[in-house]
């Protein structure tokens, strides 16, 4: 690599400050933490979710957290990592885990950001944001049953995680 090719990948903009403009822009209130985190809560259909964006300069890399409102019991850790593996088995684009000593589902994805500038990833965001949303709507009642119903079998998160035709 020749040293003009190595400056051009050095020069990356911070994609949190083309996040906070979208924020903005969907009028969402935000919160940044420090140069390198931001938070937002965002409404889905079913819910809310806790976004969080963490830039890590020296691997030009944005992890991406969407983190549900609500944990599963200690009780259920070993059924949740069954689903979450059924579930991250059918997914192209991040994946599912338990996140925290609360055991709260999280939609996670990291992605590489070097030679980007400030307003080129902002569609790479928005459809970063679109799909995890999308995701955890489609597998909120899952997480939900693990978390709140009184006694469950294996055979009923299965039915539960077939994808349903239309809506009710």
């Amino acid at each position: 690599m020749n040293d003009q090719t190595f400056e051009m990948f050095e020069d990356v903009s911070n994609p949190l400050d083309s996040i906070e403009d979208m924020l903005s822009g969907n009028e969402w209130a935000f919160s940044r933490l420090n140069d390198d985190e931001l938070s937002v809560k965002v409404a889905g259909k079913y819910g809310e979710y806790n976004l969080t964006f963490i830039w890590q300069d020296e691997y030009s890399a944005m992890q991406f957290f969407c983190e549900f409102d609500f944990a599963i019991p200690e009780a259920r850790a070993a059924m949740a990592c069954r689903v979450l593996r059924k579930i991250n088995e059918n997914l192209w684009l991040g994946h599912f885990d338990l996140s925290g000593r609360n055991i709260a589902p999280c939609y996670r994805h990291t992605s590489l950001f070097r030679g980007w500038t400030h307003t080129s990833g902002a569609e790479h965001i928005e459809d970063l944001v679109d799909i995890a949303l999308a995701e955890s709507e489609r597998y909120r009642n899952v997480f939900a049953m693990l978390a709140g119903a009184a006694e469950m079998t294996d055979a009923e998160l299965t039915f539960a995680l077939a994808d349903a035709a239309g809506e009710a």
